[in-house]
């Protein structure tokens, strides 16, 4: 039985570049539209995500016991509370809902289709940018109304050092959601969150922690967020130390995440 010559094809043709752009950028809007669809489904883990900054801020704003020189309690607390909620949304809340949708199979389906890896940990991060621009909006009005906190500097010195301090965290919360058992992250991920709260310097200067606490605090992803945001948010120059320890961090999580990032 003779086989039948293939017939002939025109040879490919090249994407036109808007096609080939718009190809990529469909699957990462829609997984984008749809993680922010899940984040309000889970209406008892957004409220605990804005609701105990702010509860901090009411709280711990109302004591002197963060005055210093020439500086007013919430010039000093309300950055650092900025800096827990990017880390307790980036780290903890998007680290442990991820490490359940893998527990239960929803990334292995994810796997079959054509968003990909690295679009699937983009729209993740790109929904926490959103909860955290909410998160941001509302600390500072109640820091404004109840405080009057009036930044030296602009806020919008602050949108690099924010926008890094999220890759680090959410890139945190997905390297442990990407490879380890849900009950893992769980308990990993409020272990950390505790160990970076007590050492962030989000309410206290660190140098009047421990001096083990104080050495090892500077390093750390937490204090460095803190001390950026405080610095661009007083109208300082960005200390270069801790921008090249976030920087670290960053680069570090989000390395590690696209490389051990595992669906199923």
């Amino acid at each position: 039985m003779m086989e039948r010559k293939p017939a002939a094809t025109a040879p490919d043709q090249p994407a036109a570049p808007g096609a080939v752009r718009a190809g990529w950028l469909g699957p990462l809007v829609a997984q984008t539209l749809m993680e922010l669809r899940l984040t309000a489904r889970r209406g008892e883990n957004l409220l605990v995500t804005l609701a105990i900054p702010l509860a901090l801020l009411l709280f711990f704003g109302s004591t002197g016991v963060f005055a210093a020189s020439g500086q007013r309690p919430v010039d000093f607390l309300a950055p650092g509370i900025l800096a827990l909620a990017i880390m307790s949304t980036g780290m903890v809340s998007l680290g442990i809902a991820t490490a359940y949708e893998r527990h239960y199979g929803v990334l292995k389906r994810l796997g079959g289709t054509p968003l990909g890896r690295p679009r699937l940990i983009a729209a993740k991060i790109i929904a926490v940018l959103v909860v955290e621009a909410v998160q941001v909006a509302l600390i500072a009005a109640v820091a404004r109304l109840v405080f009057d906190w009036r930044p030296a500097g602009s806020p919008a010195a602050a949108l690099g050092p924010a926008a890094l301090g999220t890759v680090a965290f959410a890139g945190l919360g997905l390297a442990m959601a990407g490879r380890l058992r849900a009950e893992a992250v769980l308990a990993l991920a409020n272990g950390l969150y505790l160990l970076l709260l007590l050492s962030g310097g989000f309410f206290l200067p660190l140098e009047h922690l421990p001096p083990v606490i104080a050495a090892v605090a500077p390093w750390l992803p937490a204090a460095a967020l803190a001390e950026l945001l405080r610095a661009a948010l007083a109208g300082a120059p960005l200390p270069p130390v801790s921008l090249a320890v976030l920087a670290g961090w960053a680069l570090a999580a989000v390395a590690t995440t696209v490389a051990t990032f595992r669906w199923e």
